[in-house]
C-alpha cells in the first residue's frame, strides 16, 4: 500500500506503508544511529514525534529482548528500507508487526538522505503521514502548521513508584520518562532504586531520606513543566546530591533561573562527541533532545558549564556551585550508543558517599 510523507513547507514523499495504516500528524526528527533501533523506537523522549532513520537498512535483527520501556513510543517511522526477512538467535518478530500491533504508521522507500538534509537546512518541521491518495494539501498544511507536542511528560511517566532492591546507596529516580538502562546502571551497582511519578511531591522525595535524587531524560519543551520545575527547585534547595540527564538537566537549569531554547533540528544519534571542559577529554555519546540550555543566562554563582558539544557548541553539562549536583544533556547509560561516558554514574556514587 501506498503511504505519503506531507511536510509542512508542503513538500511530499511517496513510499509504502508499513506498520498501522492510521493517518497521523506528528513532528518529523531524524535519529543517526546505524545500530539500535529498538532502543530508539522505545525511548519516551519520542513521545509526539515521528523518528526518521538515517542509517539505511532497519530492521535486520528484528525484535529482541532490548527494549527501554514497556512499548514503542513514537507517533510515526521513517526509514529508506525495511529488512523484510530479520536474522537474529535473539529475533523474536519483525518491525513490521511490532508496528502493527502497537498501532503505529510507518513508512518506508523513501530517500531518507534528502528528507534529512531538508530538515537539517530548514530546520525540524511537523508532517503527515497518511495512505490516503486523495489528500488535500490546501487543507493538510494549516492543520501541520498548528500541531504542538504539548506536554508530553504526563503521557509517559509511570503512574506508581516502583522499587528495584540493591543493598547500596537509596537513589530517588524521577521518571519524566526515563529510559530503562538508567535505572539498571544505578542498580547493578548495587543502589535500590525508587522510580517514582514525574509529578511526586519534592516533599514525599525527601521524606524517605534518600541517599541521593536522579532527574531523568524525557520528552517534550521543558518549559512545559512548570509545576515539576517548582518541586525540582525544592529538591535543589535540599542539599541531596543529585544528578540529572537530558530532560531533567534542563529542567534543573530552569528551576534555577538560567533559561533554555529549541535547536534547529536537535542532537539524536549514538554518535555524537562531548568534551569534558576540566579534562578536555572528548566523549562519543548518545544523545536525544531537541532543546538545549542557555548558558548565557547562567548565573555563575550557582552553575557553571561542564561539557560542550563539539560539532556546534551548545551546553553538554553543568556543574552546580557550592552543591552535589551535576547534570548532562546527553545520555551516559548509551543505549543504543558508546558507553564511554557511563562512568558518571560512578561519579554520582561516590557524591552520595558511596564507592564505585
Amino acid at each position: 500500500m501506498k503511504a505519503f510523507l506531507i511536510l509542512e513547507d508542503g513538500m511530499v514523499f511517496t513510499g509504502t506503508s508499513i506498520g498501522s495504516t492510521r493517518e497521523v500528524i506528528s513532528e518529523i526528527v531524524f535519529n543517526t544511529s546505524m545500530t539500535g533501533y529498538l532502543e530508539v523506537l522505545t525511548d519516551p523522549s519520542y513521545a509526539g514525534q515521528a523518528v526518521v532513520m538515517t542509517y539505511p537498512l532497519i530492521g535486520n535483527y528484528g525484535i529482541t529482548p532490548d527494549m527501554e520501556s514497556t512499548k514503542p513510543w513514537p507517533d510515526g517511522y521513517i526509514v529508506r528500507e525495511l529488512s523484510r526477512m530479520p536474522s537474529n538467535f535473539r529475533c523474536e518478530g519483525t518491525i513490521q508487526d511490532f508496528l502493527k500491533e502497537h498501532d503505529i504508521p510507518g513508512i518506508s522507500g523513501i530517500d531518507t538522505r534528502a528528507l534529512t538534509k531538508i530538515l537539517r537546512e530548514k530546520g525540524t518541521m511537523n508532517g503527515m503521514i497518511t495512505t490516503n491518495e486523495n489528500y488535500n494539501l490546501d487543507e493538510i498544511i494549516p492543520r501541520l502548521k498548528s500541531y504542538v507536542t504539548g506536554n508530553v511528560v504526563d503521557k509517559v511517566t509511570c503512574t506508581e513508584k516502583k522499587v528495584l532492591p540493591g543493598k547500596g546507596k537509596k537513589v530517588a529516580l524521577m521518571d519524566f520518562g526515563a529510559k530503562n538502562n538508567i535505572a539498571q546502571s544505578l542498580n547493578k551497582r548495587g543502589c535500590e532504586v525508587t522510580i517514582y511519578p514525574a509529578h511526586t511531591t519534592a516533599e514525599e522525595i525527601l521524606s524517605t531520606n534518600p541517599d541521593g535524587i536522579m532527574l531523568s531524560n524525557g520528552p517534550g519543551d521543558p518549559k512545559e513543566c512548570q509545576d515539576i520545575i517548582k518541586e525540582v527547585k525544592k529538591l535543589y534547595d535540599s542539599d541531596t546530591p543529585i544528578f540529572a540527564i537530558c530532560l531533567g538537566h534542563q529542567l534543573m537549569a530552569l528551576a534555577t533561573g538560567a533559561d533554555t531554547y529549541k535547536l534547529k533540528y536537535g542532537h539524536r544519534g549514538g554518535n555524537h562527541p562531548v568534551k569534558d571542559l576540566v579534562t578536555n577529554r572528548v566523549y562519543i555519546s548518545s544523545q536525544n533532545h531537541g532543546y538545549a540550555v542557555n548558558t548565557d543566562t547562567l548565573n555563575p554563582d550557582v552553575a557553571v558549564p561542564a561539557f560542550v558539544n563539539v560539532n556546534d557548541g551548545t551546553n553538554e553539562g553543568l556543574s552546580y556551585v557550592g552543591k552535589n549536583i551535576f547534570t548532562v544533556q546527553f545520555h551516559p547509560e548509551a543505549c543504543p550508543g558508546p558507553q564511554d561516558s557511563a562512568y558518571l554514574f560512578d561519579r554520582f556514587i561516590e557524591m552520595m558517599g558511596g564507592t564505585k
